[in-house]
């Protein structure tokens, strides 16, 4: 497989900085080295500073322990403000009286173990938020191992509330409210899509979701076909085992819930509307195809693509022909749907705590 790590290398060449893929340790996969090519100095990595025409900004929201949870709050202003109406005042950050934005909760990838809200920069955030006026917020949810599930899940929910609360001072429209990410962010998208569903059908305080974007997600614990022996670059079997292991901690393997391995589900009928896309060389593939399949099973509208000869996170670390195919579907299909779904809140998601 020797000649898929050079492949990412000379990709990430590239695009300016050399990343070392042969061995991501854990916990810390995002501390893998990054050098300058010519100099073999360290190089920090451009991705991870908000773009020029994004303001970025952080909410600190409390848990029931006390802490705090940080939310990663972009915006683009000049977009938003563009879409408003020229008789509106135009509040600083907000869509104004017309609620024409989207509220997006963007889940960082990382296998649950590593990882931090930047990651967003370097993904599809700063696209859907120039091609649509939008409000996303990334949520700095807990890691395992220091806390495994549900801590990560917890920290979803409690940012996804957060955003319906405050949905009318974002200037979001409540009844647009998506959740995407990639990897492990994936992952927990798909997690709490069918957590926020299942609190609704018990007559609990959920949140309805218009659309999910859970992008190559980490579903699965068990091997699959495509996860069991796979040697590809940036995300492979071994890390796949151990983010996994340390994720899953202390429970029963053979009394898993759907909220940590959304793979375990089997009724997948009232779940929001679906984007996704997955590369063919990466171990999520089968995962993914069978989590599509499940939902349009079910008749949840899903649109997805298969990108072949693509490794994991293909999308940020990959030759820019790749990028940018996944980009122009992906935001094809994000705007799509944000003019075509919907998901009224019920009286208790209206309120604004």
């Amino acid at each position: 497989m020797g000649d898929w790590k050079d492949k990412v290398q000379t990709d990430l060449l590239m695009r300016g900085y050399a990343l070392d893929v042969a061995k991501l340790p854990l916990p810390h996969l995002w501390k893998a080295r990054l050098v300058n090519p010519a100099t073999g100095a360290p190089y920090v990595m451009p991705g991870f500073k908000p773009p020029a025409d994004i303001d970025a900004s952080d909410v600190y929201v409390p848990r029931g322990d006390g802490t705090n949870l940080r939310l990663l709050v972009l915006r683009r202003e000049s977009a938003i403000a563009e879409e408003a109406e020229p008789e509106e005042e135009v509040p600083s950050g907000g869509a104004g009286p017309s609620q024409k934005a989207v509220g997006v909760l963007w889940n960082h990838g990382g296998g649950y173990v590593t990882g931090f809200p930047e990651i967003a920069y370097m993904g599809m955030p700063p696209h859907m938020l120039r091609e649509r006026p939008c409000v996303v917020v990334c949520p700095d949810y807990r890691l395992a191992p220091e806390m495994p599930f549900p801590g990560g899940l917890e920290d979803c929910h409690l940012a996804l509330m957060w955003l319906r609360s405050h949905a009318e001072e974002l200037g979001v429209r409540s009844d647009k409210l998506f959740v995407g990410g990639e990897s492990a962010g994936g992952g927990l998208t798909a997690a709490l899509c069918i957590y926020e569903r299942d609190l609704l059908r018990a007559g609990q305080d959920g949140v309805r979701v218009a659309c999910q974007m859970p992008l190559y997600p980490m579903l699965d614990d068990r091997p699959t076909s495509s996860s069991a022996n796979n040697e590809a670059p940036v995300w492979d079997s071994r890390l796949n085992r151990l983010a996994w292991d340390r994720y899953l901690e202390g429970m029963d393997r053979e009394r898993i819930v759907p909220y940590a391995v959304p793979a375990r589900e089997t009724d997948y009928s009232d779940l929001p509307p679906a984007i996704t896309f997955v590369g063919s060389l990466e171990p999520f593939l089968d995962e993914t195809v069978s989590y599509v399949s499940n939902l349009r099973s079910a008749g949840v509208p899903t649109d997805f693509r298969e990108y072949r000869g693509c490794y994991h996170a293909f999308d940020m670390l990959g030759d820019s022909s790749s990028r940018s195919s996944a980009r122009e579907f992906f935001i094809r299909r994000f705007l799509h749907a944000c003019d075509t779904y919907e998901a009224p809140q019920t009286m208790k998601g209206q309120d604004h705590a």
